[in-house]
């Protein structure tokens, strides 16, 4: 990490969250538009922060980004506060899709993934554009940020691989990033693993695949033109239970309909081997999901639903049981 690079983002991007502050106001979680809903929630301050992407900026300025939003309640949200501008010169520069922010070793980590215009392969009759997409990280010393890239700006996923939806698991003092191999290039989009340097600055060899979408009964696919069927790898995040079993939410297609579904580990550990859940979490067109525990002690679900491109999404926050070997959806708060 270069000191003089985090300096000058420090400055661009004070000035871009200033602007950001002065334009905030109190909005209630089903008046806010959200995909892939992301929600930190600091103890020490007992505040929770929702992520969102976003064009932030004005003008010449205008780039992809992040805000953030501010609750005390997880009802009303204060925002949006500019967090993240993409650099002008970084691997790619387009929409930004899906950020995480982890705390890890004292400092906060963006994992976001980034798209770009520029088509890399020829695309297929039905089906979406083959373009560069990937997930990189970028580090901070706050929440509110601001974030910066590490030295390179590049993804922290294969190059040419069309890549998605980064998280970060912590085991044995190892920090590992799962994410998804985007369906769109391999058909039977996969879930997978690679271990980070211990900075979080770079992957550590190379990934490897922990299941298929299709490995799931519930996941149906989606039939295309050409006659293939593609399963769909989205929204993974990892949790531990109170008995220890290590499971993985993850969003695919039941029949039509966006929904969560869980994979455990039969060996506790995130190398696995992974085996599919039976049943669904959440199957009613919603997915994306993140689990955090409020300030009281209980465990919650979050989720974009419905699964709508016409501007209708919006963060589900539902309460959840652990019930050591699987995890039970309560009911819905907002």
């Amino acid at each position: 990490m270069k000191s003089s690079v985090l300096m000058v983002a420090c400055l661009v991007l004070g000035s871009t969250a200033a602007s950001a502050q002065h334009a905030a106001k109190t909005v209630h979680i089903k008046d806010l538009h959200i995909r892939d809903p992301y929600i930190v929630a600091d103890k020490e301050t007992q505040t929770y922060f929702l992520y969102k992407s976003s064009p932030v900026g004005s003008g010449d300025t205008r780039s992809s980004g992040v805000v953030v939003f501010k609750s005390k309640d997880l009802e009303h949200w204060e925002g949006p506060y500019t967090v993240f501008a993409t650099p002008d010169d970084n691997w790619i520069t387009g929409a930004i899709w899906a950020p995480e922010v982890h705390r890890y070793n004292g400092k906060y980590y963006l994992f976001a993934t980034l798209n770009s215009d520029i088509d890399w392969k020829k695309k297929r009759a039905d089906w979406p554009r083959y373009s560069f997409r990937g997930t990189q990280l970028f580090y901070a010393d706050s929440p509110m940020g601001p974030f910066v890239p590490f030295d390179g700006k590049k993804p922290h996923t294969p190059m040419d691989w069309m890549a998605l939806d980064g998280t970060l698991w912590v085991e044995d003092g190892k920090p590992y990033m799962i994410f998804c191999h985007e369906w769109v290039q391999v058909e039977d989009g996969t879930m997978e693993l690679v271990e980070l340097e211990h900075d979080l600055s770079a992957a550590k060899g190379q990934p490897m695949t922990l299941f298929n979408a299709s490995s799931a009964g519930w996941s149906t696919g989606m039939a295309h033109s050409d006659g293939t069927v593609s399963y769909v790898t989205d929204g993974c995040f990892v949790y531990r239970t109170k008995t220890g079993k290590l499971l993985m939410i993850w969003s695919s297609f039941k029949e039509g309909q966006y929904a969560i579904g869980i994979a455990e580990s039969t060996t506790g550990r995130v190398t696995g081997p992974w085996r599919q859940q039976e049943n669904v979490l959440f199957a009613e067109n919603g997915g994306h999901g993140m689990l955090f525990e409020a300030f009281d002690g209980t465990l919650m679900l979050t989720f974009h639903g419905p699964n709508s491109p016409n501007g209708a999404e919006r963060a589900q926050i539902y309460t959840l049981s652990d019930g050591g070997d699987t995890l039970h959806l309560g009911k819905r708060l907002y």
